[in-house]
């Protein structure tokens, strides 16, 4: 279950970082700063490479290998990247939406966190197997 679950969820980060990175690349160029610009690529980039996390997961990964771990494994990398990507787009496109967003300034780092203890996850996973 996880396996599907998991891939499913990759390939969704990963559609949606083309579509965001496209979507920084030449419609945002125009109309945020450069230093805003490199933020919301950062946001893109760590999406991508949880995409690429969660399709491991989920291909490479058979669930009887420490399923809870791997559980874990996925939900803390997948709720870390929403938390973390998405603070870092609202964040960088605050000044354009006329938003304020600054409320969000602790949930990168905490996504991010969540980020590291999703890996740590599949780590333990596959020492303890």
């Amino acid at each position: 279950m996880i396996n599907n679950v998991a891939i499913i969820t990759g390939l969704l980060f990963g559609i949606l970082g083309i579509v965001f990175g496209a979507f920084g690349a030449h419609a945002l160029k125009k109309v945020i700063s450069e230093q805003k610009l490199v933020s919301f690529e950062t946001g893109v980039r760590y999406q991508f490479y949880n995409a690429f996390f969660l399709l491991i997961l989920g291909i490479g990964f058979d669930t009887s290998l420490s399923s809870k771990l791997l559980l874990w494994s996925y939900y803390l990398v997948t709720t870390g990247t929403v938390l973390f990507s998405l603070s870092i787009y609202l964040l960088a496109l605050a000044d354009y939406l006329k938003k304020s967003f600054k409320f969000l300034g602790p949930v990168t780092p905490l996504g991010g966190l969540l980020m590291v203890l999703g890996w740590a996850c599949l780590l333990a996973s596959v020492l303890t197997a």
